[in-house]
């Protein structure tokens, strides 16, 4: 049995799914989100909790439990608490603006860099710090690592874009190797 599967997704209050032929909906106070289902695994909505169950034990099936488990239970706390991630823009001169759906990016090229936000993503700045929230976890995440591939982060000075938790390897350089 997966240890991720047979646990059961509490529902918070003003969270209800709904399945519906090849799709579970999920709806919150922050929004509507849905996911596919597959054929091999069976979901049971009942006293404010859902349990997945698979139909049989063939290696799909029990590789689709544990997987189709997360993505609901992703969606359950995307629209009933919202997802964010945090950008760190290092560097001098380095600067991060953003307005409306547009993030602007100053980091060292002949010109700022404009990112669109897709839609359901939302950006805060604060200082060197670029927050991203919004109610779709991979769509974030997916966002982040977009506007994070516009500068990777370097191993020498440190300089770029990184994940407010990210720890980046440093090198020595050049003269640091020599004794």
């Amino acid at each position: 049995m997966s240890r991720i599967g047979k646990r059961e997704i509490e529902l918070p209050s003003g969270v209800s799914v709904e399945l519906a032929g090849e799709a579970v909906t999920v709806k919150g106070p922050k929004g509507q989100l849905s996911t596919p289902t597959h054929p091999k695994i069976v979901y049971a909505i009942e006293d404010g909790k859902v349990q997945l169950t698979r139909v049989d034990e063939t290696r799909i099936a029990r590789a689709q439990h544990g997987l189709r488990r997360t993505l609901l239970a992703n969606l359950v706390e995307g629209v009933s608490k919202g997802f964010s991630k945090t950008l760190e823009v290092i560097g001098v001169g380095y600067k991060v603006s953003a307005a409306a759906d547009t993030v602007s990016l100053a980091v060292g090229y002949s010109h700022p860099v404009e990112f669109k936000l897709p839609a359901g993503i939302e950006a805060k700045v604060e200082g060197n710090k670029l927050t991203l929230s919004g109610i779709d976890k991979q769509l974030l995440g997916e966002t982040a690592a977009r506007i994070r591939r516009v500068r990777p982060p370097e191993p020498f000075k440190g300089k770029g874009i990184k994940y407010e938790n990210e720890v980046i390897r440093r090198k020595a350089g050049k003269s640091g190797g020599k004794k």
